[in-house]
């Protein structure tokens, strides 16, 4: 197979042995690859691969499966599917484990489809299963035009929440009305907790989704409505920050952080099959579409991950081998 190896830093294309899955694997022929911030990080040296895992960059893919696991139920060869991956996915074959796979539905393009596992999965655990955002509430998405935040949004439409998203400039607030947000605040010349408790008559936000980190946290904890939840997904500005805990302790509030990557495997198959049952109706039926900015051949990883880093993508880059 053709694959996507790093050596010091370096993108270079390189053929290797084609995987072989286990009796519980499936074996997907690739069709994209969903390019995530956390490749540019395995790629700087900051987030190695899980035990086990490939060291092949690459969380998520689309394709179709070219062979079955012995033990393998559900899926057959020739279907087309898309997988969340722990590693592995910048190349021609991956092999995955069944439960870690998802159906793309009729009407989704199979290309595109590779930029939903990694964001359904993030997106549904931390908003559905541990913030339980329900219909009404209101849910404040930071970066509404991301990979992540683009999804959030279009999920929670789906979902009936209010939903309140921060983007950066003109072109990026007109994006995030486009997906539907209720509310758009450019965060680089507007102070979004006051246009939130503007906009919702004080209340604030039920659920709030930081892709940001310690330099939004107590902002976050300010804008949040009483017995409110702060899901943090990402920790880009830093590690450390103050916590005011009269204002938790006050509104009762709860803070989360998680990755995904590193969970072990039964808890991403629970993720998995969850947000087949919660989330895939609505790709199904068009709710929730794959975001993507670019398309790029696997040989121009460089370039998909420049685009990245420069923050200006709206939705996913994908490589195709």
């Amino acid at each position: 197979m053709r694959a996507i190896t790093t050596t010091d830093g370096s993108l270079d294309v390189t053929d290797l042995p084609d995987p072989v899955p286990t009796a519980d694997e499936v074996l997907i022929t690739v069709a994209a690859a969903g390019v995530n911030n956390a490749d540019l990080q395995q790629r700087a040296g900051h987030y190695p691969p899980p035990p086990g895992a490939s060291d092949i960059l690459g969380l998520e893919v689309s394709g179709t499966i070219a062979a079955v696991g012995d033990r393998v139920t559900g899926f057959a060869v020739g279907d087309r599917v898309c997988a969340l991956l722990s590693g592995g996915g910048y190349a021609s074959l991956v092999a995955v484990p069944a439960t870690q796979v998802l159906p793309v539905p009729d009407g989704v393009d199979l290309i595109q489809a590779a930029g939903l596992p990694e964001a359904a999965c993030t997106v549904y655990s931390n908003l559905g299963m541990i913030a339980g955002l329900r219909p009404r509430q209101v849910l404040l998405v930071h970066g509404g035009t991301g990979g992540m935040g683009s999804h959030a949004v279009l999920w929670a439409k789906a979902l009936g929440a209010t939903v309140i998203a921060t983007s950066g400039g003109e072109r990026k607030v007109r994006a995030s009305q486009a997906l539907g947000a209720d509310l758009v605040i450019d965060h680089r010349s507007e102070d979004f907790v006051e246009r939130t408790l503007a906009f919702t008559d004080g209340h604030g936000a039920d659920v709030v989704l930081d892709v940001v980190g310690p330099d939004y946290l107590e902002r976050n904890l300010a804008v949040l409505a009483t017995n409110g939840h702060i899901a943090v997904i990402a920790s880009g500005s830093g590690r450390t920050a103050t916590l005011d805990f009269g204002t938790l302790m006050r509104k009762r509030a709860t803070i989360s952080g998680t990755t995904l990557r590193a969970r072990p495997r039964d808890e991403k198959a629970a993720i998995v099959a969850a947000v087949r049952v919660d989330v895939w109706p609505f790709v199904a039926d068009g709710r929730i579409r794959p975001v993507i900015d670019s398309v790029l051949p696997l040989a121009e990883a460089a370039e998909a991950h420049r685009r990245v880093t420069d923050g200006e993508v709206i939705g996913k880059v994908l490589l195709t081998p």
